[in-house]
């Protein structure tokens, strides 16, 4: 299934004694990158996070943001460094004795200073049940982000159908056009030799088919055209892959404007240039949008 990059989801659940909400945005990145932010005492539960978030996602730069309320009612554990505290105060006098200052601290200056006051999370939140309630929240912003992905990925696949219909199209007038090549320049040739010897010394016959053949070999472009065609046929298997496919449809994309591009330097004819320009037109729309795909 084709899949966008693209996404967002959020989830909340209620469990050992916070209010949890999780918010989960993707956009496109080469590989899958994670970004989680939360706070700082669950920085602990970040590694099951992101193997919970890497069994859906597989490609992509993906930021997770997590915050917490505590619920009514819920009790925190709050303890003072007291070492550090009275190294503080310490700190305080000798300043004091040194500079001359008469201030005091105050309670306010001292609940200010930092590492003093600790906040000891509850026993509950140190549990397995913690941890898995948190990565099934996860989970849940997860399943709807990816949901938002599929959704867009739907949209990219029938885009790049009708696209890729439209390259099998002037891909077959390419192959109308490629024998008219040669019949275009044997004409051109035949005329000028005429003109520069102004019908006073026949044409050597040889030697002006010898001409068109080295012609003929030089601008033949079937082995592009067959290429191509195999290409069409890989790329519409890969849209109806079930697996990750970004990487290789953009691989393939890049394969046929190589061939494109060797069909237009080499077949100097004016319809020709025309279908291969409009080729490639469509490549860049579909690499554009190639570049959003899982």
């Amino acid at each position: 299934m084709i899949t966008s990059m693209t996404g967002f989801g959020q989830a909340n659940r209620s469990f050992g004694g916070f209010k949890v909400f999780i918010e989960v945005k993707s956009v496109n990145h080469r590989y899958a990158e994670i970004a989680i932010r939360m706070p700082k005492e669950w920085v602990r539960y970040e590694d099951s996070l992101k193997k919970t978030l890497l069994q859906t996602v597989k490609r992509g730069r993906v930021e997770v943001y997590v915050t917490a309320e505590r619920e009514a009612g819920t009790l925190q554990a709050i303890s003072v460094d007291w070492t550090l505290a009275d190294g503080y105060m310490n700190a305080a006098e000798q300043i004091k004795a040194r500079y001359g200052f008469t201030e005091r601290l105050s309670l306010t200056d001292m609940l200010g200073l930092p590492d003093l006051i600790h906040r000891h999370e509850e026993r509950s939140e140190l549990d397995e049940s913690f941890e898995h309630e948190l990565c099934g929240c996860l989970d849940e912003a997860a399943r709807e982000l990816i949901q938002m992905r599929q959704k867009e990925g739907s949209f990219l696949k029938q885009d790049l159908t009708e696209r890729l219909q439209e390259l099998i199209r002037l891909h077959a007038e390419l192959q109308r056009f490629t024998p008219l090549v040669v019949k275009e320049y044997a004409g051109k040739l035949r005329y000028r030799i005429g003109e520069l010897l102004q019908d006073q010394t026949p044409v050597d016959e040889q030697r002006l088919a010898a001409e068109i053949a080295i012609f003929a070999d030089r601008s033949n472009v079937d082995e592009e055209l067959t290429r191509l065609q195999s290409h069409f046929g890989q790329f519409n298997q890969l849209l109806g892959s079930a697996e990750p496919v970004g990487r290789k449809l953009d691989f393939l994309i890049q394969e046929m404007n190589r061939e494109v591009n060797t069909i237009g330097s080499k077949a100097n004819f004016t319809e020709l240039t025309a279908k291969v320009i409009d080729m490639k037109a469509e490549l860049e729309k579909m690499r554009e949008q190639i570049q959003n795909i899982e």
